[in-house]
């Protein structure tokens, strides 16, 4: 095909934040079509934050956030592989507005390696009696089906990593920090959180 713009490769490199060539070379597989373009940059960024997942993180940022009437808090720390990384502005941003997502949506757990396995037992259990009321004459294999996805609402309404994200909710806060190690090149670790509110 014939090349592709360079104004068309600026503006996918503006949208996504990948390197040049990467958004060329998106943008000639994807036909000039910025949309399949921007996908793929989107998978290859998730292959690459896969790929970092095993990489040592020493260095990060506490982040946090405090309530302007100053009856709410968050601290947050999310690690990286170098300093350099941990005064990206990228990286800063994701991690001042992963403490406004905890002190909005209230998650109780990191992720599901949080959860106990007596918390999963009783949640599952609980599901379990509900759908079976509220779904007499189904066969088992559907109630089994329904509780599964209720479970999975469970963790995504609990678990920190598994809600959608605040700032763009058709992803999640993992889906977000692997965008970002792909963005960054870096392996990016959100290892703990603590929200406080006065009263609770």
């Amino acid at each position: 095909m014939a090349d592709i713009e360079a104004k068309t490769v600026m503006a996918l490199r503006k949208a996504s934040g990948a390197p040049m060539m990467d958004c060329k070379k998106a943008l000639i597989e994807a036909g000039g079509d910025m949309t399949k373009a921007t996908e793929i940059i989107r998978k290859k960024g998730l292959q690459s934050a896969d790929a970092k997942a095993s990489r040592d993180v020493k260095e990060g940022v506490i982040f946090h956030y405090l309530h302007h009437d100053q009856k709410l808090g968050v601290l947050t720390e999310v690690a990286c592989e170098t300093d350099f990384v941990a005064r990206n502005e990228e990286f800063r941003a994701f991690g001042k507005d992963l403490c406004l997502h905890i002190a909005a949506i209230k998650p109780r757990f990191l992720d599901r390696d949080q959860v106990s396995e007596s918390d999963i037992e009783e949640e599952r259990k609980f599901l379990t009696e509900q759908a079976a009321e509220q779904m007499t004459g189904k066969p088992q294999e559907v109630i089994d089906k329904a509780v599964d996805g209720r479970m999975k609402k469970f963790f995504s309404e609990h678990c920190l990593m598994d809600q959608p994200w605040v700032k763009e909710d058709k992803k999640t806060v993992e889906e977000i920090r692997r965008e970002l190690v792909g963005h960054i090149g870096e392996n990016i670790q959100v290892r703990r959180f603590v929200r406080l509110q006065l009263g609770e």
